[in-house]
């Protein structure tokens, strides 16, 4: 079987000289020139570009030939219209639910994958990072190293503290694995728990996700990794900010939509909970106004925890991986159903 591909976002040449010695019989279609410069490694929005005429119709013209994408940054509405042989789309990143609802994926035929699994190891370890930062009270660490001021302090440990994961996806139970390692004890929830245990998801007590009061009133570590769905939308309300311990701490890797953001402002400034870790914001980038950039007792991530110089690389095996499951007719991995956006 013969047809186009299309890598339509930065990658290192050497990862695409691997998809083509996996894959001779493809014409696998990389210009560079015609993509956003990545600024950073596995960089997949790229700088600002606008393409010139000539430079759009030439993207456009090898759109309309290739049968399956990897990443769609720059598949528009408009593009995609016209990419009528376009039959599988393999995205870099995990949670694409709203963004390919909002550009109408839904009403196509188009085979959506995604990047889940690809991120677990990085953001786990963010999630450690994150408990760590603050059982050792880095935040006044850093107060006191601005201020130019020495004044030794006691700080905490994890040992024996409790970490909640509302979400035991892959990236949910990569996090509570290295927290088991670490000595926590480790409670999560999943949507669906039917015939699974909690040993089976690295956790010591298994909850539904109807249960997230109880897991807050439990949890030292609030970590959520539940995609943006009409369901998990501000599902750590006021309501839930207000089971929490009052030395707890808030740490979001999902997406920012899944908390109250003013609510979760008021548990901050009244010190009801300790603080918050967010890689994600309601609004991003963070807008310059928001009172979470100058609190003490908040440590801000540019959506970036996931971001790791191995990335790239991860991402091609996969893509190698699922492009020889669509050669051979078997199903895909990491399709998304776009009914449930996940």
């Amino acid at each position: 079987m013969s047809f186009e591909v299309a890598i339509c976002s930065y990658l290192e040449p050497e990862l695409v000289d691997r998809i083509r010695e996996r894959f001779p019989q493809l014409t696998i279609h990389y210009y560079p020139e015609l993509l956003p410069a990545a600024q950073f490694p596995a960089d997949h929005h790229g700088s600002p570009f606008t393409r010139t005429p000539a430079q759009q119709a030439r993207w456009q013209a090898m759109l309309e030939r290739v049968e399956v994408c990897f990443d769609f940054d720059r598949l528009t509405p408009e593009v995609q219209r016209n990419a009528a042989n376009v039959r599988w789309l393999q995205a870099t990143s995990s949670g694409i639910g709203q963004y390919a609802k909002q550009h109408g994926f839904d009403q196509t035929d188009i085979i959506l994958t995604n990047a889940a699994g690809i991120h677990a190891r990085p953001l786990a370890e963010f999630v450690v990072w994150a408990m760590l930062s603050f059982a050792k009270d880095y935040p006044k660490a850093r107060q006191q190293q601005r201020a130019h001021h020495w004044q030794r302090f006691a700080s905490d440990e994890v040992l024996g503290r409790t970490l909640a994961v509302v979400g035991l996806g892959r990236i949910g139970q990569e996090v509570a694995k290295l927290a088991q390692l670490m000595g926590l004890q480790v409670i999560g929830s999943k949507r669906r728990t039917a015939g699974l245990t909690a040993a089976d998801l690295n956790v010591d007590k298994l909850y539904n996700h109807s249960e997230l009061a109880e897991l807050a009133a439990r949890a030292d570590y609030l970590c959520l990794v539940v995609p943006h769905t009409d369901e998990t939308e501000n599902m750590v309300d006021a309501n839930i900010l207000a089971q929490m311990k009052p030395d707890s701490v808030l740490i979001n890797i999902g997406r920012g939509a899944l908390v109250d953001e003013p609510a979760l402002i008021d548990a901050l400034v009244s010190g009801h909970i300790r603080g918050a870790v967010l890689d994600v914001a309601a609004t991003e980038p963070l807008p310059e106004d928001s009172p979470l950039w100058d609190m003490d007792n908040v440590i801000i991530f540019p959506h970036s925890a996931s971001t790791s110089v191995q990335e790239n690389s991860r991402l091609v095996e996969l893509f190698c991986d699922n492009m020889a499951r669509y050669l051979e007719g078997e199903p895909l991995l990491n399709v998304i159903d776009l009914k449930r956006l996940y």
